[in-house]
């Protein structure tokens, strides 16, 4: 029994006596009053993208903002190194989502690369296809470089530690019979580093894979005094396909006139970006987070023109890494066989 007490005069209280079942009923009475008029607290995502002076930071923010629109999510885009990081910190579940290449997915998946050390990131899910990258090779117009070979005792950027950029540099000089370990002077610098390197002359070129137009080249086209000049990779293609495959690596052309002084249109290698996502995020909230991008692709594409190229997968399996099963769920429901 339990009891309470109730003043009732000349200082004396009367105390009366309830059955405990009684008393407990009122405390859970009052808990589900509380429950019921209290808010859930917010789900946070946090989306891995890469360096202000690329695309994925201003995608993966417009995203964050759609996200954050739908009720109890709240979504954030984060500076990171890129593809290699973004898939190391999705799988010590440090982030939600990740922008990626899909050459690093496909290292990922395997455990090979930059992966042998940390393992294969098997949480690792697809949620869309994005865009493609262009593997840009920014050079001095009249410098004398006019293939990947006359890099050799050059000083070299290959794009900051931890991304795509650097994994692509890498191969581009290896099948262009370079050590990009001894070949070059070899420095590790994001877009906006690098370009802001050549300006001051401390760099011979660097490489950047990204999509077009990428706001750190055009800042640097437009410099004056400088002429920009892309260098082309179409016999570096050939030597990627063989030895990694044509699903990986493709022919792609920057266009003419893209950035001021590139008159003519370049080949360069071409590689699809990834949204990929944890397996632990339940299908309900992917299917919300791609339907919102789908639904309002245009705000996508005011963010940054290569949202553009948003769209169906062609198939159940886009990459290395299967599609999320939410993802699929959404894709079915809008037409994918």
């Amino acid at each position: 029994m339990a009891g309470f007490g109730v003043m009732i005069g000349q200082g004396h209280t009367a105390v009366f006596r309830l059955p405990s079942s009684l008393v407990l009923l009122a405390f859970v009475l009052a808990a589900a009053c509380g429950g019921a008029s209290s808010t859930p607290a917010p789900r946070f995502l946090s989306i891995a993208t890469g360096g202000t002076g690329g695309v994925y930071y201003p995608y993966g923010g417009a995203i964050a903002r759609l996200v954050s629109e739908i009720p109890g999510v709240q979504a954030t885009a984060e500076v990171t190194g890129a593809s290699v990081d973004n898939l190391k910190l999705l799988q010590l579940g440090k982030v939600d989502l990740a922008f990626t290449l899909a050459d690093t997915l496909a290292e990922a998946v395997a455990g090979t690369g930059p992966f042998k050390e940390t393992g294969a990131v098997g949480s690792v899910r697809t949620l869309a296809v994005l865009y493609t990258n262009y593997t840009h090779v920014a050079v001095r117009k009249g410098s004398g470089i006019t293939t990947i070979a006359d890099l050799r005792g050059k000083t070299v950027s290959v794009g900051s530690p931890g991304s795509g950029t650097e994994l692509i540099a890498d191969r581009l000089l290896a099948a262009a019979g370079l050590d990009p370990r001894k070949d070059i002077t070899r420095h590790a610098l994001g877009a906006a580093e690098s370009t802001g390197a050549m300006k001051d002359g401390k760099l011979d070129a660097f490489f950047w894979s990204g999509g077009v137009p990428t706001p750190a080249v055009q800042d640097l086209a437009s410099t004056p005094g400088f002429a920009l000049m892309l260098v082309g990779q179409a016999d570096g293609l050939r030597s990627l396909q063989s030895t990694y495959g044509r699903d990986l690596y493709r022919l792609s052309m920057i266009p003419a006139g893209l950035y001021r002084g590139v008159d003519e249109e370049v080949p360069v290698v071409g590689v699809t970006n990834l949204l990929v996502g944890s397996s632990s995020l339940d299908d309900d909230i992917v299917g919300r987070i791609l339907a919102v991008m789908f639904d309002r692709k245009s705000e996508l594409v005011a963010a940054h023109p290569e949202a553009i190229h948003l769209a169906l997968p062609s198939s159940r399996n886009p990459a290395a890494a299967p599609l999320h099963s939410g993802a699929e769920k959404f894709y079915r429901s809008r037409g994918l066989q």
